[in-house]
């Protein structure tokens, strides 16, 4: 009893006590956190032991710091530490339920071009219980107000703080060395954050990032033409031939490009209470006249909408951390759709969204892209009604667009970037017309209005398309930008498609999103080759006659009868019509099961498989980081100069509203098609 009294006095009275009381309640809430707030799959006993062990060494070298400091200041500075690292903390368990991902330096650099209508959404995914992060630092400022703590004035030894600190370092060389043999390679070729944070911990995975921000910055520093050499052979050695039965089937025709927000392919054929929840978009899917695809998936990393526009226009990742559009969206050099198709074509290119022109640096990045016109939402009438989540609401967004598609010069390459179909998936009651699934999780029971009302609004305009005869000119493109209903809705999820469980396989089924080309006269048909967003490109081009070889795109034409299908994720998973692989296990496609001991042959046919995504995502890693494409100069493309293009307003209108004898209205008799859209959106009403 002595004892404990004696150890119990250390602890509240001496400065190393307070420490190890800092530091001990630290370690074990961080660890409660990994366990419940994160999905991080740790497996074995090394696996759990590493996730246990890896909040102290940092923890240990963090706090420590306080104690170099004097008299209460040092009590104080550890306080102000450990508020730091429980606010990282509070912001990863945020960030993760909705992203399935953890926030990296290139996110938080962006937030200013990515922050339209965060707080809505973070007051929607926040947790009575995420204020655990701080549970710890509400216990210790008690026990000071308390005055069950009390201030120790005397110095510790420098030698001894010393000591301290090199025991942190010398933990985290540990728990580096013990990582590694785990997992071999783990800083050099892993390609999902939930591995850093698993094997090293929280804290080690910011500096790892913060490393890996300025390292890539260094390599665009250093990058030179030589660089392009290695991309150029592999892209050569890996080149498919397109498929000639389709070639220029829409040559000259214009392209219209309806940006499907967070909108998965189970959507497709999808009822509710017996209701379709997408009667117009399943229409589309299964018409003579559409090409559709099966087993086509989102390849999005954490740049979400941004990275599926990099791929839709480049053919080109997103990168293993932040947004590429973000990042490196002002400065690169692009060979986008935009410029492509208007040196090679003649189009006229246009980008219309009811949202900020910031939101992923759009504003800027679509000038390297080589776009004519970005129309965001200052070109817009903007009422408290019509606006909801991240822009105008989709039918309000489509109505508005008429006067400015119409003017378009055709042929024209324009793409819709709808939004109403966003988390949090909120949607008023006078625009809800079917009701809410009944999976008890608020972040999935509103997906079908969301997305039954954007299917409501590419019927309007569907509808407006075939009035004014611009159908019969147009080569119509939908596609799916990424997950709605991320991994961290495990058991919804399953509720929704009727099936007893839902595994990591299922969640990589789940990244299917649609895509379609719909025209009149198009052969079509359901397709049911693997493929993904990085493939788009490459496909369109194919059909619009535009000759692609040579170009520095990572995809494939998907109707090529060589088309690879192998499908990259993000991270470095992958899908094929035989095996997939999530994190490190492989499974057999067509049954889900896991392959748990694969023999010599498919062992080494599953990691050949692995090495190839590894080598696309890395590669085009280069072409992004280094800005490669500033070294590549083929004699049919011109550069893009962002300089010639300019948003402004009124500039724009003005050369838009020019007579053009190719526009629609002018084709019109000189009048407006307005009046031929009609929408029920109940905020126009008279």
């Amino acid at each position: 009893m002595t004892r404990i009294k004696s150890f119990l006095q250390w602890l509240t009275q001496t400065k190393l006590g307070f420490f190890t009381i800092i530091l001990v309640t630290f370690w074990l809430k961080t660890y409660v956190i990994y366990l419940t707030k994160f999905n991080l799959g740790a497996e074995g006993a090394m696996q759990n032991f590493l996730l246990f062990l890896n909040p102290l060494p940092s923890g240990l070298l963090l706090l420590g710091i306080g104690l170099f400091f004097k008299g209460r200041k040092s009590y104080w500075i550890m306080i102000a530490i450990d508020f730091v690292l429980s606010l990282w903390l509070f912001a990863n368990i945020l960030y993760y339920r909705e992203f399935s991902n953890f926030l990296s330096l290139s996110i938080i650099k962006t937030s200013g071009s990515t922050a339209d209508n965060l707080g809505k959404s973070i007051v929607g995914i926040t947790r009575v219980t995420d204020f655990l992060a701080f549970v710890d630092i509400a216990l210790i400022i008690f026990l000071m107000v308390s005055k069950v703590v009390k201030y120790d004035l005397r110095p510790l030894k420098l030698k001894f703080n010393l000591l301290l600190e090199g025991i942190a370092v010398l933990l985290i060389g540990v728990n580096l060395l013990m990582a590694q043999k785990d997992r071999s390679g783990l800083l050099t070729r892993t390609f999902d954050n939930s591995y850093i944070v698993k094997y090293l911990g929280i804290n080690e995975y910011a500096v790892y990032d913060a490393f890996k921000t300025a390292q890539t910055s260094e390599q665009m520093a250093k990058a030179n033409v030589s660089d392009l050499q290695s991309v150029k052979k592999y892209l050569k050695v890996n080149y498919v031939k397109p498929n000639s039965a389709y070639t220029g089937v829409a040559k000259g025709k214009n392209v219209l490009v309806i940006h499907l927000e967070s909108f998965q392919q189970f959507l497709i054929g999808y009822k509710w209470k017996g209701k379709e929840v997408t009667p117009n978009l399943n229409k589309l899917y299964h018409a003579k006249n559409t090409l559709s695809f099966a087993n086509f998936y989102n390849q999005v990393g954490q740049g979400k909408t941004s990275d599926a526009e990099m791929m839709l226009e480049n053919s080109l990742f997103g990168l293993q951390s932040g947004s590429a559009m973000s990042s490196y969206g002002t400065s690169n050099t692009f060979e986008s759709a935009p410029a492509i198709l208007n040196q090679q074509g003649g189009y006229t290119t246009a980008v219309m969204h009811g949202g900020a022109g910031s939101f992923w640096n759009r504003n800027n990045a679509y000038k390297q892209f080589g776009y004519d016109y970005f129309m965001p939402l200052s070109y817009y009438e903007n009422k408290p009604k019509y606006y909801i989540g991240y822009g105008l609401k989709d039918k309000i967004f489509f109505s508005q667009s008429i006067k400015y598609i119409e003017r378009l010069p055709q042929p024209f390459y324009l793409k819709l970037i709808t939004v109403t179909n966003h988390y949090p998936y909120d949607l008023d009651k006078k625009n809800q017309s079917i009701a809410k699934t009944d999976t008890g999780d608020e972040t999935v029971d509103g997906y079908v209005q969301t997305a039954h009302y954007l299917d409501q609004a590419v019927g309007q305009l569907m509808r407006w398309m075939k009035k004014t005869g611009l159908g019969k000119n147009t080569l119509l493109v939908f596609y799916g930008d990424h997950y709605g209903i991320s991994g961290n809705h495990h058991k919804a999820s399953a509720e929704l498609l009727n099936q007893d469980e839902f595994t990591n396989f299922d969640n990589l089924k789940f990244q299917r999103v649609p895509l379609m080309f719909h025209m009149k006269g198009l052969r079509g048909g359901i397709k049911k080759t693997y493929g993904g967003e990085i493939d788009v490109l490459p496909t369109l081009l194919n059909l619009l006659g535009i000759r692609n070889k040579g170009t520095i795109q990572f995809g494939h034409d998907l109707l090529s009868k060589k088309a690879p299908q192998i499908v990259a994720q993000r991270n470095g998973d992958f899908i094929t019509p035989l095996y997939a692989k999530v994190g490190s296990t492989y499974y057999d496609t067509k049954t889900g099961e896991e392959i748990i001991q694969p023999d010599k042959k498919l062992k080494t046919e599953l990691v050949a498989i692995s090495n190839k995504v590894t080598t696309q995502l890395s590669l085009s890693d280069r072409v992004i980081a280094g800005n490669l494409l500033r070294f590549y100069h083929p004699k049919w493309f011109k550069k893009v100069k962002p300089q010639d293009y300019d948003y402004n307003e009124q500039k724009a209108l003005k050369k838009l509203y020019a007579k053009n004898k190719t526009s629609l209205w002018y084709k019109n008799h000189q009048k407006s098609t307005q009046n031929k859209f009609k929408t029920d959106a109940p905020e126009l009403e008279k």
